[in-house]
């Protein structure tokens, strides 16, 4: 499952089709693109032009100039492409085009990403790349739950999946199933420090899945 590197990989390939018209949108699979009807994004999109594409853990928007925002999410096994694919492109999902001739699409061969106009983002906690200390200590260490399962809480803390979990919970030498009320400052303190590295490294390696990184 692509996490926050790998999101963050997206949204930076995103910045690319920044400032570009866009001519053409293929909404039509309507599971995807749920709950609206194919041709709803398209409409609203079409004419605007996308101006900053921005990321929040795993989830992805991109703001138009003066009209909606779309949300992605790379789901279990997606990816943002920006060429065309060698052959029928069955697995992309969701495409824009703009009038350069440029596109991107949501490349996704399990169907569970996602592509929806305006999105709520409410559900979605803290940053892991950037959540503070007084934050951490608080979202992390609250209850009795399995630290990794609080980790792994997109509403408490957003971007980390399993891979990230486990390795920053072993170089912070914390066992994934300690209560979280047992972690006393230091060891929330280490474990955040424990995790900015470790999303740090990986986006520079390519991602946790998808680079160099393991």
């Amino acid at each position: 499952m692509p996490e926050l590197p790998e999101a963050e990989r997206a949204r930076v390939t995103l910045e690319s089709v920044l400032g570009q018209p866009i001519a053409a949108v293929d909404d039509r699979d309507s599971y995807v693109c749920r709950p609206h009807t194919p041709g709803e994004i398209a409409s609203a999109l079409v004419g605007h032009t996308f101006v900053g594409a921005h990321r929040r853990g795993k989830f992805l928007w991109l703001v138009t100039d003066d009209g909606p925002t779309l949300g992605l999410h790379l789901g279990m096994a997606g990816s943002i492409a920006l060429e065309p694919p060698a052959e029928k492109p069955i697995w992309d999902r969701f495409t824009v085009e703009f009038e350069d001739g440029s596109r991107f699409a949501l490349r996704d061969r399990r169907r569970l990403g996602r592509a929806v106009l305006n999105p709520d983002f409410d559900h979605v906690g803290a940053d892991a790349a950037d959540v503070g200390r007084d934050d951490f200590r608080r979202l992390i260490g609250a209850g009795r739950t399995a630290v990794k399962a609080r980790l792994l809480d997109q509403g408490a803390i957003s971007g980390v999946g399993n891979l990230l979990a486990d390795q920053v919970l072993w170089q912070a030498r914390i066992a994934p199933q300690r209560p979280t009320a047992d972690l006393s400052f230091e060891d929330l303190d280490r474990l955040r420090r424990q995790l900015r590295a470790a999303v740090r490294a990986a986006i520079r390696h390519g991602g946790v899945h998808t680079g160099s990184f393991v």
